[in-house]
């Protein structure tokens, strides 16, 4: 990650900077790139090969090509970078209307930043052409561990320009860059180059940067009335993290949720936390809670909950206008994943096993609606919770009854809605600190979305998973920055 000449944004816009894709979005490389990989592939691609393609890291796509023949990954990288080199060394061509808005942003004192998935001898190789001095700061794919559709590489230029992910439009041209920038917390402005691009909330789609104005940009992320949500874990209670009530409070602050339902609080988190934020609370039993910056107006489900259930408030989120949040903690065993990877079960005899959890949110979708009532208009309602199974939105073969029921009882996964893709975004929250099994047989962890913020009556502008830090793998976490063994899931609803 490089920082350039250093540019005050303006106090008077909402905008604090805009992050341009390089590939395909500012530059006509995205053809170049198509045709040395072509060369290096030895024949021409199709559409079909455009997932492995486009907006991928070199080494994602030399992976791809080596798998074909054995040919080793870094040999297959390096033709590669020599091929798209000596091509973009040739070739480059500004996209229509790039340079006319980078001035543009300029004169406005709107910094911008350059995050490409491409290398750093490449990105600099463009830097060069279009002028250095026209970003304050560049990530390329070298910067960070993660690339696209990871969201690392915008968060990393946000923490170098000091700027907030949701005070920012990304500028890109595929579906990977998209869910990157989305995943981060920005608002989008899409202008496909090869493959087209739908239009979702929070996302602008356009033909070409030609025309595009700051005030449109701005547009993007004017402040409008929000609610932001969070499901969190807190994997008993944050009992196996040093100092993890200071870092639970820490990632809570920075997140800038306003309510955060709990699972696992070990009996006295959600009070402790409440109490030490200055907010309002819901303790349900040993497990339970919610925390609430709003005031708490009625409080839902059995107070002396066991370790798995559901529990819910009516928060007053402006004068006349109340939400209902509930949290929900749904059994561990039998767990999916381990039965479909390690044991082999089809998807009749998965779905079979899913009886406790689906008898307990069938319970939860009851108290749900009995709590709202016959209220007119309805109450919105947010559901969230460590469900422990995966999504059947996210397996093609497996039809999980759990999040099934919720779906049919009307609820809408916020994280899906803004990802509809599992394969570009899967969104894992299970989990940051188990790669390899517990079970001592060194398999890989399955990691899936089993943590979720689901919704009915309202609009989801934004959807995110959260981990901050690197959290160091169990059993060495003790240390960690990140004190829970789920990651989080955070949603911005409008109000």
């Amino acid at each position: 990650m490089r920082k350039g000449t250093d540019v005050t944004p303006n106090p008077r816009l909402p905008l604090q900077a805009v992050l341009f894709d390089m590939d395909g979005t500012l530059v006509d490389t995205e053809r170049l790139w198509w045709e040395a990989v072509e060369q290096v592939a030895g024949r021409p691609l199709t559409e079909a090969d455009q997932p492995e393609v486009l907006g991928r890291a070199v080494e994602d796509t030399a992976a791809w090509l080596g798998a074909a023949d054995g040919t080793p990954v870094a040999d297959v990288a390096a033709t590669l970078h020599r091929e798209f080199a000596d091509r973009v060394r040739t070739g480059i061509v500004p996209r229509p209307g790039a340079l006319a808005l980078l001035d543009a942003l300029a004169g406005a004192g709107v910094p911008t930043a350059l995050v490409t998935a491409s290398p750093r001898p490449v990105a600099d190789l463009v830097l060069d052409a279009l002028g250095a001095s026209r970003f304050a700061a560049s990530v390329t794919a070298d910067d960070t561990d993660r690339t696209k559709p990871a969201p690392d590489p915008y968060l990393a230029a946000c923490r170098a320009l000091g700027v907030e992910p949701a005070a920012c439009v990304a500028v890109e041209d595929t579906e990977t860059g998209v869910a990157s920038a989305e995943a981060a917390g920005c608002a989008v402005l899409a202008v496909p180059s090869l493959a087209p691009i739908e239009g979702a909330p929070g996302r602008t789609v356009r033909d070409a940067l030609v025309g595009v104005t700051l005030d449109e940009l701005s547009a993007m992320v004017e402040p409008r009335p929000r609610l932001r949500v969070m499901s969190w874990n807190l994997w008993l209670g944050g009992s196996k993290i040093d100092d993890h009530r200071a870092k639970q409070l820490k990632v809570i602050l920075d997140s800038g949720a306003d309510v955060v339902g709990l699972q696992e609080t070990g009996g006295t988190s959600a009070q402790e936390l409440a109490e030490a934020l200055g907010w309002h609370h819901h303790r349900a039993g040993v497990n339970l809670g919610v925390l609430s910056r709003h005031p708490i107006t009625a409080r839902f489900g059995d107070p002396d909950v066991g370790f798995y259930g559901a529990a819910g408030v009516r928060i007053e989120v402006a004068p006349g206008r109340e939400i209902d949040v509930w949290t929900a903690h749904l059994h561990y065993t039998p767990y999916g994943p381990y039965e479909a990877v390690f044991d082999g079960l089809t998807a009749d005899e998965l779905i079979g096993h899913e009886e406790v959890r689906l008898a307990q949110v069938r319970d939860t979708l009851r108290r749900i609606d009995e709590a709202g009532g016959a209220a007119v208009p309805a109450v919105p309602v947010v559901l969230v919770g460590d469900f422990n199974c995966p999504s059947h939105l996210d397996w093609p073969d497996v039809e999980w009854p759990v999040t099934k029921a919720a779906e049919e009882a009307g609820l809408r996964d916020s994280y899906r809605e803004i990802h509809p893709d599992p394969a570009a975004s899967p969104g894992h929250t299970w989990s940051p600190i188990h790669p390899v099994c517990e079970d001592g047989s060194g398999r890989p962890e399955p990691q899936d979305r089993i943590d979720y913020v689901l919704h009915r009556g309202l609009t989801a502008l934004g959807s995110r998973t959260l981990v901050t830090g690197t959290p160091r793998p169990w059993p060495e976490a003790a240390g960690n920055d990140w004190p829970s063994d789920h990651a989080a899931v955070v949603t911005d609803f409008a109000l």
